[in-house]
């Protein structure tokens, strides 16, 4: 007889019953001996080690009531159960399986033993010049008849059980394949709003940069903005001279004087800086934001050391 659950199959079933409510190790081999229609019962030696190596793995836990151990599963069982919800669908098939095939292998031997039963009668039957029908012929004929019909009931539970099983199945892979469409739906709709941020933040870092440079601004146009062309009607970065925007009147006027120009120098630059990189961890630098600051703080390094230069 072929085994009635593959290597690590029981586990993953204990872990199913256990998810649709709370229940005792006898409780668990009752319902194992019910989903197979009475044609397999596990031991308690095959289920409680499995229920403790599943409790001493943290997917199920158990309390005591009566003087009993009642498992539950675990959220740690649950997360698990739900990653192989493709495997047990896959199971609740070969259950299907095994009952047929227990019911098949009884049928042979209710018919093996039936047919025997008729070559002994029939012998008996040849062996006496006038046969009549005594109690031992009737206790074997009405012991033949209790065989067929224990037979014709367990054919019936095992294909109302394997229809059962095959619909379940099929519930499952649907629901599997349902929860994958929205795993996937919310991974596109992180990663868009991503995106978005990231093309906004690109165009912010651009203009704050260019604001030092006393009115050159980088924009991004965008598909269907009002005025972009050619390639910037593409979505790609173009530099556009808005006029001469007016710096900060008050800009790092809370530093005081020191007396020192080369100091008090210092002491712009690394306000200069802060605000920069105040403005990136605020908004993020994309690729093309950064390109566009490579461009405008080496214009305003080159504009600034000129300044300081000595005049002829």
């Amino acid at each position: 007889m072929p085994p009635v659950f593959a290597h690590g199959r029981l586990r993953l079933y204990l872990l199913k019953l256990l998810d649709e409510a709370p229940r005792h190790g006898y409780e668990v081999i009752r319902l194992l001996e019910e989903r197979f229609q009475g044609l397999y019962a596990p031991s308690a030696g095959t289920v409680y080690p499995r229920l403790a190596k599943l409790e001493a793995e943290g997917l199920v836990t158990y309390a005591t009531e009566g003087g009993r151990k009642v498992y539950s599963i675990t959220e740690a069982g649950r997360a698990e159960l739900a990653d192989r919800g493709g495997e047990l669908a896959d199971l609740e098939l070969e259950i299907r399986d095994s009952v047929s095939e227990l019911a098949a292998e009884i049928r042979d031997d209710v018919r093996g033993a039936a047919g025997a039963l008729r070559r002994e009668m029939r012998a008996a039957a040849s062996a006496s010049a006038a046969p009549v029908e005594d109690a031992s012929w009737a206790a074997a004929k009405e012991e033949l008849r209790k065989a067929r019909q224990e037979w014709k009931e367990q054919a019936r539970r095992a294909k109302d059980e394997s229809r059962r099983a095959r619909e379940e199945a099929q519930a499952a892979r649907r629901q599997a394949k349902e929860a994958q469409e929205r795993a996937r739906e919310e991974v596109m709709r992180i990663a868009s709003q991503f995106q978005e941020q990231f093309a906004k933040s690109g165009g912010m870092l651009g203009n704050l940069a260019g604001s030092w440079l006393g009115g050159t601004t980088t924009t991004t146009a965008r598909p269907g903005d009002a005025g972009a062309t050619g390639a910037d009607a593409a979505g790609t970065t173009t530099d556009a001279t808005a006029g001469t925007a007016a710096p900060d009147p008050h800009w790092a006027e809370d530093l005081t004087p020191t007396g020192d120009p080369a100091r008090d120098l210092d002491r712009l630059l690394d306000r200069f800086r802060d605000d920069i990189r105040d403005a990136a961890r605020d908004h993020g630098v994309t690729p093309a934001g950064l390109a566009a600051a490579r461009a405008h703080l080496a214009a305003t390094a080159d504009r600034i050391a000129g300044t300081l230069r000595p005049r002829p």
